[in-house]
């Protein structure tokens, strides 16, 4: 036998007895379809399925990272799947994720760890996910989750309580649901304690004395996570007596957590490693032009102690000439600081480099493939912030307000849970494309997609179906597994509108290269025709739709 520290994930199906009773053929068949959504998710985020029984799945990951961004997609997946159906008949997962010391013995894990994590899967909502204090701890600051605290529960044959937060899961509407506050568990610290003096008899005198005390402990549990509020930056501004240039306006958008989801969208992204090796100032991600012609020619010919910080949102600061390699890294972390808080950037300044050396911690934002972005006069359009998909109406107003008459060159990137990022009044197309996609990607942790240019949409956005996500026709769990490829395969680059559509047996049926969205619609679902039942639409151009409520 083994020990070993590792992530574990339980799921299982809530109301899995009452859809079997009601229909025991189809609750079978959808188990075995939905668990291979479950197992491909698992796979493809490195981890390992190690038991399984019934509706249960017990897995092991190498990170408490991996562990809930899996488990996010998983649930995202399957909430888009369970729209087909009435919700008395929906297969909703719940998950429990928790980090522990587990005992390996002939590939099975046993041990608290695992114990845990079951408990943690019985405390979650329905469709939700619920981890332990040390998967928060360990997630809080490399995923963009919103957590509920739910305090210290007692669970069945665990001694102690457990602290437990939950996840914050996407709705139906696109809005993020507050997670249900579970009470944590309480206990009066102690009974009563009275104290009896001695009595002391000397002639007929009795005295009695009682003193008594009651002391009564109250377990307190937190409300759940503030939201981020998004705040815009300030309007761009003359470089001051300083070696380095301020950003362009920009703004970002509410933390969210990430989705699964995205054949013309880009894929989610692993972790990234931190950066390391000799400066280049082509690599320096969220930087304006302005910034890196300053890190190419001032800054590198510098000698001495020098270090050069930033934001994810463009903002900069550098020290050249200075005593100490200490001084240099407060001076630049400094300087950074006070124009991100001048503009009321959220985010943090960094080092990026000490010297000529790449210090950044996290990596280069995850890209899509290029071009990211392909003119197509069939499908463009006019910009209108009503139409702008995935984002809360309180987004749509910021940007009215911010992107529309904003200064040209300007650019909209979109991940697919609703995290976005304008660049404004950028030097060059090419420039804001860049920047906004490098600063969305890092805030998503996934790569994101260019949404509007200048005054226009650059894809396709669907106004007859309701716009859910981001559409990834590879990993897509509507279509049956050995359809995929050939989806793939006949979406390419195809220009012009198109759709998808498939039937009960996951069969798809294509609209492609069509004049207009209808047509693209009426299309994919003649094609699905043909080789299902009860076709529906699943995807128009990049993203995935559901039906208008």
């Amino acid at each position: 036998m083994k020990r070993k520290i590792a992530a574990i994930f339980a799921a299982d199906i809530a109301g899995y007895s009452r859809l079997v009773a009601e229909d025991e053929e189809e609750t079978l068949r959808r188990l075995a379809s939905y668990r291979e959504v479950v197992d491909d998710f698992i796979a493809k985020a490195g981890g390992r399925i190690f038991n399984t029984a019934g509706d249960a799945v017990l897995a092991e990951f190498p990170s408490a990272v991996d562990a809930v961004r899996c488990a996010i997609d998983i649930q995202e997946s399957l909430r888009t799947r369970n729209m087909a159906y009435p919700p008395s008949r929906q297969m909703s997962f719940r998950i429990g994720i928790t980090i522990g010391d587990v005992v390996e013995r002939d590939g099975d894990l046993l041990g608290d760890g695992v114990n845990i994590a079951a408990r943690l899967e019985g405390l979650a909502e329905v469709g939700g996910i619920c981890v332990s204090r040390g998967v928060h701890e360990q997630v809080a600051n490399k995923l963009s989750v919103q957590f509920a605290d739910i305090g210290a529960q007692e669970v069945k044959n665990i001694p102690t309580p457990v602290h437990a937060y939950m996840v914050a899961m996407r709705r139906e509407d696109g809005a993020y649901a507050k997670p249900q506050l579970k009470k944590p568990a309480s206990k009066m610290a102690a009974a009563p304690v009275w104290i009896w003096p001695l009595a002391v008899a000397i002639v007929s005198i009795v005295a009695i004395v009682v003193t008594g005390s009651l002391y009564n402990t109250k377990l307190k549990h937190a409300a759940s996570a503030a939201a981020p509020v998004a705040v815009p930056s300030a309007t761009p501004t003359a470089m001051a007596a300083t070696p380095s240039p301020m950003p362009t306006q920009m703004v970002k958008a509410p933390m969210t957590p990430p989705n699964a989801g995205a054949a013309m969208a880009p894929m989610p992204a692993p972790s990234p490693s931190p950066m390391t090796g000799k400066l280049a100032a082509d690599s320096v991600p969220f930087i304006n032009e302005r910034a890196r012609n300053y890190v190419a020619g001032d800054y590198s010919a510098a000698a001495g102690y020098k270090a050069f910080a930033l934001n994810v949102g463009g903002f900069i600061g550098s020290a050249l000439n200075q005593p100490t390699e200490e001084a240099a890294r407060n001076t630049a972390l400094e300087q950074c600081q006070k124009r991100a808080d001048a503009a009321q950037s959220p985010r943090r300044c960094e080092l990026y480099a000490v010297g000529s050396n790449v210090v950044y911690t996290h990596g280069k934002p995850p890209m899509p493939p290029q071009p990211w972005v392909r003119h197509d006069a069939i499908t463009e359009k006019p910009f209108a912030s009503k139409d702008f998909p995935i984002v809360r109406s309180a987004a749509k107003v910021r940007i009215e307000n911010m992107f529309a008459p904003a200064a040209k060159s300007r650019s909209i990137a979109l991940g697919p849970t609703g995290h976005y990022f304008m660049v404004l009044g950028a030097s060059s197309v090419d420039e804001a494309v860049r920047r906004s996609l490098e600063s969305c990607g890092a805030i998503a942790g996934v790569a994101c997609m260019v949404v509007a240019v200048d005054d226009n949409f650059v894809v396709p956005i669907p106004t007859s179906f309701r716009i859910t996500g981001f559409f990834n026709a590879a990993s897509n769990a509507s279509i049956v597994a050995e359809a995929r490829g050939e989806v793939v395969r006949k979406l390419g680059d195809t220009m012009g509108w198109t759709a998808v559509a498939v039937g009960t047996s996951g069969r798809a049926g294509l609209g492609l290269k069509a004049a207009d969205e209808q047509t693209a619609v009426t299309s994919a679902l003649a094609d699905c025709a043909k080789r299902d039942s009860d076709c529906h639409v699943i995807a128009i151009g990049p993203f995935t739709v559901g039906p208008i409520n």
